[in-house]
């Protein structure tokens, strides 16, 4: 069962984040590496902060993490979320990824269930249209 409702708008790539949303329908989460540092960085972009190659890779990381940040969710920003309310909206610090934080939603825990530091593990959450989005799960 879908964490977020039916109708919950997906995320549409584009050309930097394409290759993202590729390994999410294979089921794997690869982070995007600048080609000559190595720092990983995400949301995906066409240059690196660090040392401003074009050069870039994306590597598949483990998919677990901990909890960086949280909020809970009590007003619906999107008519299809109303019947979602309250659920939460996490940034999860990969594990093996350097510095990335993925936003993302821990599935199985309820609003007084989250806790900076929780540590969580990904799963797969399939959508209307073939793919997959990376959630989270309590580890």
């Amino acid at each position: 069962m879908a964490y977020l409702p039916e109708g919950t708008p997906l995320p549409a790539a584009d050309l930097d984040d394409s290759p993202y949303w590729e390994g999410c329908r294979r089921r794997e989460l690869r982070i995007q590496r600048c080609a000559d540092c190595g720092r990983f960085r995400h949301p995906p972009s066409p240059v690196c902060p660090a040392c401003r190659s074009f050069g870039a890779e994306f590597v598949e990381v483990p998919g677990t993490g901990t909890v960086f940040t949280y909020t809970v969710a009590h007003h619906p920003v999107h008519p299809a979320l109303k019947a979602a309310v309250p659920y939460n909206i996490a940034v999860v610090l990969l594990d093996g990824a350097g510095d990335v934080r993925l936003v993302s939603n821990v599935v199985d825990a309820r609003p007084g269930e989250m806790a900076v530091g929780m540590r969580v593990r990904l799963r797969w959450e399939p959508t209307s249209d073939g793919s997959y989005l990376p959630r989270f799960e309590k580890a």
